[in-house]
């Protein structure tokens, strides 16, 4: 998921959906509803079916040719070789979609949402400025969470439950660092058999009645360089040796630095970001390249 710091140049690379296999969730029952409208800080233990989408990973031609690293250099592919944590960003990386404009659209505030992010990359506005004004514009209740993850349950990106199956299977630990919410990040997590415990992410708040409260300040990823910081955490606690980010923007990027991630990887399967895919050590369009250079 990008930040709203600095400018950057984005193209889309048009999603070709296609069915690929489903995964399955079971439904949220109306006694976990009852559970989670008594609580303020909301965990979704239960979760519904939803399709497991592809999406193109066919680049623009005309933007292709200008990137010199979409094949890794033999020191990349040693260091994604030997890396015993990896590090995913979720929005537009896992999952195909941009989880608060989905449900700012959902909630019918999908343009002014938009708009706002539109105004906000225009300039310097930090992460958490950027998140409060675009939640105080629909403000969501419980409900129209709940609502919202089963009528347009997450959409997971092509070769990502692969690529996590082939990570896993090789004892490489899994993470998901994301400036989106853990109520739409928590069912992706559960069908990828991802630990609650390996997921950094925002965390809406509501009252015992539903109503939207906010958001918790205190995880690491709802300011600027979140991610970053949560990478340096990861690896003070585990002392892993080699440590790698694979995300879409700057804010996965900015995760590449001293005592955090050791490669980063740019995926622009679904959003071309030029300026991030030029400063990665290594782009790719497809999790298929990623998986294959494990073999």
């Amino acid at each position: 998921m990008e930040g709203l710091v600095g400018l950057c140049t984005i193209t889309p690379v048009s999603p070709s959906y296609r069915q690929h296999h489903s995964l399955f969730i079971p439904r949220i029952s109306l006694q976990l509803r009852k559970q989670l409208m008594q609580s303020s800080l909301v965990t979704m233990k239960q979760h519904r079916p939803f399709k497991l989408v592809a999406a193109s990973t066919e680049p623009l031609k005309t933007s292709l040719g200008q990137f010199d690293n979409t094949l890794p250099s033999k020191e990349v592919l040693d260091l994604w070789r030997r890396a015993d944590a990896v590090c995913f960003d979720v929005d537009s990386t896992v999952c195909l979609d941009e989880g608060i404009d989905e449900l700012a659209d959902f909630c019918g505030a999908g343009k002014a949402v938009a708009e706002w992010t539109a105004r906000a990359m225009g300039g310097s506005v930090p992460f958490e400025d950027a998140l409060a004004a675009r939640l105080s514009l629909f403000k969501p209740s419980l409900s129209q969470v709940q609502d919202f993850l089963e009528k347009r349950p997450p959409k997971i990106s092509s070769g990502i439950d692969e690529l996590v199956k082939k990570l896993k299977s090789k004892n490489i630990n899994v993470y998901l660092i994301s400036g989106g919410f853990r109520q739409m990040i928590n069912p992706v997590a559960s069908v990828l058999g991802i630990p609650v415990d390996n997921i950094f992410a925002n965390n809406l708040l509501f009252e015992s009645s539903g109503k939207f409260l906010g958001f918790d300040a205190n995880e690491h990823t709802s300011r600027s360089g979140g991610k970053a910081t949560a990478v340096q955490q990861i690896r003070k606690a585990h002392g892993y040796k080699a440590m790698v980010m694979i995300g879409d923007g700057a804010t996965d990027l900015e995760a590449r630095k001293p005592g955090g991630a050791d490669l980063f990887i740019c995926y622009a399967g679904v959003q071309l970001r030029e300026a991030v895919a030029a400063e990665a050590d290594w782009l790719v369009f497809s999790f298929t390249d990623l998986i294959n250079s494990l073999e």
